[in-house]
């Protein structure tokens, strides 16, 4: 039985079958139903919603009544009196979920509100993603009604006053709607465990009694998992015990970087595909072959706006300026790179989520995520972006022949200048020197902002060559391990005191006398 040919349920047929419309009235439509929903809620009353959707333009209304908001802001104002206990707050009812979310660059856990409305919106997103399969010419369509291998957070979540937390793939597996459960993997008993190398193990045991046909997580966990099965039995490739493996569904952090380690565990070549699946909700996901970008969802349960990411609007911290200057979809043009605002279903309004994208095909809605508001790396004016810093090693690492699955970059005084710490992970053999000047190289060639300014006062590109483990170790640290908890791309602050007191650590562990 494939996934595609289900029964699915009556509601979720209905949605799918809505009128597509154009993007703008379709995100119209979301953002009434949205205000509808929460006009008798604590914040609805204060900012007048009822009064909001009586306006000729609501879109301008509501942006005209309702401040942008942070988490810290948010959280301050209103959703500490949700996790209290008290209803009717920033969403109908009680908010008896919330996903928690570190970040890359705070140590305290973020408690995201999580509602039935956002995982209702979120399996929508999911199904339409899974029927764009269709799209997909060249796939074995076997391989669609085999096991979805899900490598989640634990579903045993953490016991709050009146709440549950934990990480939003835990909550969405522990969810798990009745139709889905025949190919949901690796089932109840080990989607509870908390323990991420457990729970590897536990895998790993129960391998050879799946037929796997989809792969959903973290790249870096799941070539991880695969790895560690590889190895168990003694295999050349995970297809020796999966012949049906076709998907690899990512998101979280750019693919690039694992690529090349991930196809050399691989017997055969395989689909992938992307999605944009935060803790705040489902924002995008990649629903055609060989596309650029991800398809923003428009017309389900998300409001989305977009401010230009430039000088104007933030500053060199990557903070949002005073009265920035906001657009609608309607607005946005390809290319160019906005920070995301979103209202949901869940209570976030007009909520800084920290990520940037950029729109690669507008009449598509394709979009790609290019970095977030604070882990640019801009010292004295090199702009330097995830995307650019993700290209750079996956350009290094094809011509070196070598996987890094991880690296990160500080930016640090030289002398009265500046320059650039990589640290980069690699099991294989490689010349750090070599591979210094090519990504320096790489990145002249992608960013002339980069190429000037390496020229002036951004003096030299130093380079560690580190072991995975080490990587894994820091996160570990810090108490982030699993596939919700990615290391930083960009060190700072705190942050990197961390990092540099770990290395250090290492170092004296290393060298102490057996």
């Amino acid at each position: 039985m494939a996934i595609i040919d289900i029964n699915l349920p009556q509601s979720i047929l209905r949605r799918l079958r809505l009128q597509q419309n154009d993007p703008h009235h379709q995100q119209l439509r979301v953002l009434k139903r949205l205000l509808q929903k929460a006009r008798f809620t604590e914040f609805g009353q204060h900012y007048r919603f009822d009064e909001i959707l009586l306006q000729k333009d609501i879109i301008k209304q509501f942006q005209e009544n309702v401040p942008l908001y942070n988490y810290s802001k948010i959280y301050k104002e209103w959703w500490h009196r949700s996790i209290e206990g008290k209803a009717d707050v920033c969403w109908p009812g009680k908010i008896k979920y919330y996903a928690l979310s570190s970040g890359t660059s705070e140590a305290a856990s973020k408690y995201i509100p999580v509602t039935a409305d956002l995982l209702k919106g979120n399996r929508v997103v999911m199904i339409k993603q899974i029927l764009s399969l269709r799209n997909y010419s060249d796939i074995p369509m076997r391989s669609i009604g085999k096991g979805w291998l899900m490598l989640s957070g634990s579903t045993a979540l953490q016991k709050g006053a009146g709440f549950y937390a934990g990480d939003l793939s835990g909550i969405t597996a522990k969810k798990v709607p009745l139709w889905f459960q025949p190919f949901y993997k690796p089932g109840k008993k080990i989607a509870r465990q908390r323990n991420w190398t457990r729970k590897l193990k536990e895998i790993v045991k129960k391998a050879p009694e799946w037929d796997i046909g989809f792969i959903v997580g973290v790249p870096a966990w799941a070539q991880m998992c695969m790895e560690m099965i590889i190895e168990e039995y003694q295999l050349n490739s995970i297809h020796d015990i999966w012949p049906n493996l076709a998907f690899f569904v990512h998101g979280g952090v750019s693919f690039q970087p694992y690529k090349k380690g991930f196809e050399k565990l691989l017997g055969k070549p395989i689909t992938y595909t992307e999605t944009y699946l935060s803790s705040e909700g489902f924002i995008a996901y990649q629903d055609r072959p060989h596309s650029s970008g991800m398809r923003l969802v428009t017309n389900e349960h998300i409001f989305h706006e977009f401010i230009p990411f430039n000088q104007f609007n933030f500053n060199n911290n990557g903070e949002v300026v005073s009265n920035p200057q906001v657009l609608t979809i309607a607005d946005v043009e390809e290319g160019k790179e906005y920070a995301i605002l979103i209202s949901t279903s869940a209570g976030a309004w007009r909520y800084q989520m920290g990520d940037i994208i950029r729109f690669t095909d507008k009449k598509r809605n394709e979009i790609v995520i290019t970095g977030r508001t604070q882990h640019y790396l801009s010292l004295v004016g090199e702009h330097l972006s995830m995307e650019n810093m993700n290209k750079a090693i996956e350009l290094a690492s094809i011509d070196m022949n070598i996987s890094i699955p991880e690296f990160t970059v500080a930016g640090i005084p030289y002398g009265s200048l500046f320059a650039h710490h990589w640290y980069v992970a690699c099991d294989d053999i490689v010349n750090a020197e070599i591979l210094r000047h090519k990504i320096d190289d790489y990145l002249k060639q992608l960013n002339d902002d980069y190429a000037t300014e390496r020229g002036h006062a951004l003096k030299e590109v130093l380079l560690d060559v580190l072991p995975e483990k080490t990587f894994i170790g820091f996160m570990r640290s810090l108490g982030k391990v699993g596939g919700q908890h990615k290391f930083p791309r960009v060190l700072k602050g705190k942050m990197l005191d961390q990092w540099s007191k770990f290395l250090q650590d290492e170092i004296v562990y290393l060298h102490q006398p057996n």
